[in-house]
C-alpha cells in the first residue's frame, strides 16, 4: 500500500469521530470541517509515528477537543449538539415475522431519535459557560479536573456550571414537553 493509499484509509478509519466530535463541541458543520481538515493536516505530519499506533484514535479526539476549544475561545461561536447515527443494514432479505419485529424495532429507533433531538435542541439553548463543560463531560468523558484546566477555570466552576446545565437542561426539556 503507498503512503497516500495508507494515509487515506487512515482518514476513512476516523474521519466520523473526528468529525463528530467537532460538530459535537462546535455546533456547525462547516466550522466542524475545518477543524476536522487542520486535525488530519497534523496527522499526516506525523503519519509515520501514527500509522499503527494504538493510540492514534485518542490522539485524533485530543488534538479535536483542543483545536475546538481554541476556536471557540477566539470566535465565540455559538453551540450546538448533534448526534452520531451509525446505521446497519441487514445482509439477508428477511421474512413476515423479521417484518413486523424490524417495523416495532424501526418505530422505537424513530422515538429515540426524537428524543435525542429534542435532548439536543435543549443543548443548543443552554448557556456557553454551562454548555462546554457539560459536552466535555458527558460526551467526551473528560473528568472534571480535565475540564478545569482546558478551559482554565476553577474546578468548583466546572462542577457548579455543569450542576447548573443539567438543572436548566430539564427545565427546558419540561418546557418543550409542554409545547408538544
Amino acid at each position: 500500500m503507498t503512503g497516500a493509499t495508507a494515509f487515506e484509509a487512515f482518514v476513512r478509519k476516523y474521519q466520523d469521530m473526528v468529525f463528530g466530535t467537532a460538530v459535537r463541541l462546535l455546533g456547525e458543520e462547516s466550522e466542524a470541517e475545518d477543524v476536522s481538515q487542520t486535525v488530519f493536516l497534523k496527522a499526516f505530519e506525523r503519519f509515520d509515528r501514527l500509522d499503527e499506533s494504538p493510540s492514534a484514535g485518542g490522539w485524533l479526539r485530543t488534538v479535536t477537543t483542543n483545536l475546538c476549544l481554541n476556536h471557540l475561545s477566539r470566535f465565540r461561536a455559538r453551540w450546538r449538539l448533534f448526534s452520531q447515527r451509525r446505521s446497519g443494514e441487514s445482509e439477508t432479505k428477511p421474512g413476515y415475522e423479521e417484518r413486523l419485529v424490524a417495523r416495532g424495532s424501526l418505530q422505537a429507533d424513530l422515538e429515540r431519535a426524537q428524543e435525542h433531538a429534542r435532548l439536543e435542541r435543549a443543548v443548543r439553548r443552554l448557556p456557553r459557560h454551562q454548555r462546554v463543560p457539560l459536552v466535555l463531560f458527558h460526551f467526551e468523558e473528560r473528568s472534571y479536573a480535565e475540564i478545569a484546566q482546558m478551559l482554565g477555570v476553577s474546578l468548583g466552576k466546572v462542577k457548579s456550571d455543569i450542576h447548573r446545565g443539567r438543572q436548566t437542561l430539564r427545565q427546558l426539556m419540561v418546557a418543550d414537553d409542554e409545547t408538544l
